[in-house]
């Protein structure tokens, strides 16, 4: 029999607090991609379109065998060209599941990918997930460290460390910015990110995601206020101005 130190190292290796899986998506990471969203996230994001994945109560336990099964079901989709992607939710809480799912999709030749706000210690077992993973898709909340905590209620210091981290160590990397009207679209800021990305050696693609409401209704569901009813979507007129200065 199991000890109970035992049998939680093989629950937590083994089994993960699933949100939802989207088999065929195609706007996280390159090629077609099979999308595993986890349950859980430690950030506070005021704008988050998926509210119902922060608590770690939601969602459903899959385990290993489960979630690899469904994978190669859509291996002739997402192979070579396309993958996996683990987001969220925040994945990197589940990161000891995700070293098992990611050293089985390597050996499957499967390319990995995670989505994740890198607001994390860099702790053994994220290093060792880091060295299997093939893409980071990297979200910069707020390059301001007191706009940062406002809008997600952490500093930015242990993400702007993990990208420091990913270039230091080869590992390619996309980074995102979600484009708020009157929040992450001042230009000085958006100056001050294409300086900090213009030192890292591994972006190999910038891109800016213009803010939605569409999430709206899931903060209503579960009985919340949503922080920002009374801000704008942003628009293409937004996006092409801020790609003006981040990308030239």
């Amino acid at each position: 029999m199991l000890s109970t130190e035992q049998s939680t190292k093989k629950y937590n290796q083994y089994y993960a607090k699933v949100h939802s899986i989207e088999s065929f998506g195609t706007v996280d990471g390159p090629g077609i991609r099979f999308v595993l969203f986890l349950q859980g996230c430690h950030l506070k994001c005021k704008y988050c379109h998926n509210r119902d994945t922060w608590h770690m109560n939601g969602g459903k336990y899959k385990s290993l065998d489960e979630i690899m099964e469904k994978i190669l079901h859509y291996k002739n989709y997402i192979y070579p060209n396309g993958g996996v992607t683990v987001t969220g939710g925040e994945p990197l809480i589940q990161a000891k599941f995700l070293i098992e799912l990611f050293t089985r999709l390597k050996e499957q030749n499967i390319h990995t990918c995670i989505d994740t706000s890198g607001m994390f210690q860099l702790t053994d077992d994220i290093k060792k997930l880091l060295e299997l993973t093939d893409l980071v898709l990297l979200d910069i909340k707020h390059i301001d460290d007191e706009k940062c905590k406002q809008l997600v209620g952490w500093s930015n210091k242990l993400e702007l460390e993990f990208a420091k981290y990913l270039s230091d160590n080869g590992i390619p990397m996309w980074i995102r910015q979600v484009l708020i009207p009157g929040y992450t679209d001042n230009k000085n800021d958006l100056l001050k990110l294409k300086e900090f990305i213009s030192k890292l050696k591994t972006v190999q693609k910038i891109e800016i995601l213009p803010y939605h409401n569409m999430g709206e209704y899931k903060w209503e569901k579960l009985k919340q206020d949503y922080p920002f009813k009374d801000v704008r979507t942003a628009t293409n007129i937004d996006v092409e101005r801020a790609k003006k200065i981040l990308l030239n």
